[in-house]
């Protein structure tokens, strides 16, 4: 027997209406390179809206189409991710840290009809236009700030807007149709496109919404420092739209601590999300100028660990307690939230499940698997191979006929982790990164989190060097802050008690920088290469 409820169509246009019509005052703050404070509402954005899918179907954009992106987080590019999925074409936001090669293989490989770009990306657009198949180009930008440019079939992004007409008929959609599209960062080999359904973005914003989630709701003002480009910057731009919270976008200034402090103080922001360097960036900045950020409250930080003593830091000098949160390209992104640990807990407790990456929404199954794909005991002691399946979770690459999932339905991250009795996952390493001693794994990012977490030092890494004796022992890397003078001997000392003996890197070397992907990850293939040839200068008993 079937149930008797009225079935609608879940996709993003109901997002949007629900916002414009029970929250139409509510405001949206952007830092643009031509307004350094543009301001105006959830109605004047989604009229907007209206009249670029107008403008976009006058250009020949039909459903289906790719309708590209290179820009930051501000109001047009907020307006694009609606007008160009509400349509029926497919958003897809490509990310301009990426090498030009690969942005090259991206925009052909999407096919992408047109792409909208932010000024300062039109000579990368330029020096690529021999290399790429576009129909147009648009510059987001208004009539007084264009800049000139030799790409063929070029417009401003206001002259189109007013082109459009704002009584645009959104058409009726099906909730499994194309809304989205973002690529892997292409760390082995080239990227691989994910492509989202309505559907998808849509549940995965409703659980982006859950208490222990984000907890979003109208009162909170939101600011996605994760840029959207990065997997729809976590799906923020939906879920605020969904609660009606307002959303502060800081452009171009996503780690200038300057920038999001003053935002941060100026329209009271509650609540922000983003990669560890960025709070880092932020930290910095509040400690050199003495200045407060009494209104936020909590951060979400995903993307790579967090060290605890930028955790420590945020909560005890700002009251500002942050969440960790782990999620993928492929799993639209969230998989894991850690939500408030209880205070009633010892110290030390509460420690070592904030440094965790937490547990599973709703929505999210995970496993940890061994070599031969035998499921791993709970137990917060055994690490394997983390593997997830559901509801938003891929199920094959954009183009691609073969799955992408295990012969028992699910997809392999590539992590390595734990689970522990109480279902939080650890990360520990990635598979490819994982360092194998003496035929027992060791974990890089544990160590890591040691390391950060001493007074001197700003970044660190851990990876695996071939040795003589153990086939890979763990090789430390720091970057210092210039605080305090630091030895090599004394930071190896400092893991002794704390981690297992022969889990203690056998060397620790100096850098000016450590490298990063352009997801801002630490670029462990560049450091394996880097230090391919290092001469060990210390021996350890195992």
């Amino acid at each position: 027997m079937q149930g008797n409820m009225m079935q609608r169509q879940m996709t993003l246009t109901d997002v949007m209406r629900h916002a414009r019509t029970n929250y139409p005052n509510q405001e949206i703050v952007s830092v643009t390179a031509d307004n350094p404070a543009h301001r105006y509402t959830y109605k004047e954005s989604f009229t907007r809206a209206a009249q670029l899918a107008s403008a976009l179907e006058k250009l020949g954009a039909n459903a289906g189409d790719r309708i590209a992106s290179l820009a930051w987080n501000d109001y047009r590019h907020f307006e694009l991710y609606y007008a160009s999925s509400c349509s029926g074409m497919i958003c897809h936001t490509i990310n301009p840290r990426l090498f030009p090669e690969q942005i090259a293989f991206i925009i052909n490989h999407a096919e992408d009809k047109i792409i909208f770009t932010d000024s300062m990306f039109v000579p990368l657009l330029e020096a690529l236009s021999d290399k790429i198949k576009v129909e147009a180009f648009v510059v987001m930008t208004n009539k007084e700030n264009m800049p000139e440019s030799k790409l063929a079939n070029v417009h401003c992004y206001e002259d189109l807007i007013a082109s459009g007409d704002e009584n645009f008929s959104w058409p009726e959609l099906n909730e499994n149709d194309a809304a989205a599209l973002c690529y892997t960062s292409g760390t082995t080999g080239n990227p691989k496109g994910v492509l989202y359904s309505h559907r998808a973005m849509v549940i995965h914003s409703y659980a982006s919404l859950l208490p222990d989630v984000f907890d979003l709701s109208a009162t909170d003002v939101v600011m996605p420092i994760v840029p959207m480009f990065h997997v729809n910057a976590w799906s923020i731009p939906y879920g605020a739209a969904a609660v009606g919270a307002k959303i502060v976008f800081p452009g171009p200034k996503m780690a200038d601590g300057e920038t999001l402090s003053k935002l941060i103080n100026e329209e009271k922001v509650t609540i922000s999300a983003g990669v560890p360097t960025v709070w880092l960036a932020l930290l910095t900045y509040l400690r050199q100028t003495g200045i407060n950020i009494p209104s936020l409250q909590r951060v979400v930080s995903g993307g790579s660990a967090c060290p605890w003593s930028i955790m420590e830091e945020l909560e005890q000098k700002h009251d500002v307690y942050l969440h960790q949160a782990w999620g993928m390209t492929e799993m639209t992104p969230l998989g894991t939230y850690n939500a408030r640990v209880s205070t009633n807990l010892p110290p030390e407790k509460q420690k070592a499940l904030r440094l965790k990456q937490g547990k599973p929404s709703f929505g999210v199954e995970l496993r940890i698997v061994d070599e031969k794909g035998n499921e791993l005991p709970r137990d917060g002691v055994a690490f394997g191979a983390l593997q997830v399946r559901g509801y938003w979770i891929i199920e094959r690459y954009f183009k691609q006929t073969e799955s992408a999932l295990t012969a028992d339905g699910w997809f392999d991250t590539g992590d390595v982790a734990t689970l522990d009795p109480d279902g939080y996952m650890t990360i520990t390493d990635r598979t490819k990164d994982v360092i194998k001693s003496g035929g027992e794994w060791i974990s890089s990012i544990e160590l890591e989190n040691q390391a950060v977490a001493l007074d001197g030092v700003a970044e660190a890494a851990v990876i695996g060097v071939l040795h003589p004796k153990w086939d890979e022992r763990p090789l430390l890397i720091i970057v210092k802050d210039g605080s305090k003078e630091l030895e090599p001997n004394e930071i190896l000392a400092s893991f002794e008690g704390k981690v297992a003996k022969w889990w203690i890197p056998n060397d620790c070397v100096f850098v000016e920088e450590i490298p990063h992907t352009a997801t801002g990850k630490i670029s462990k293939k560049d450091l394996r290469e880097q230090f391919q040839n290092h001469q060990w200068t210390q021996e350890i008993e195992k």
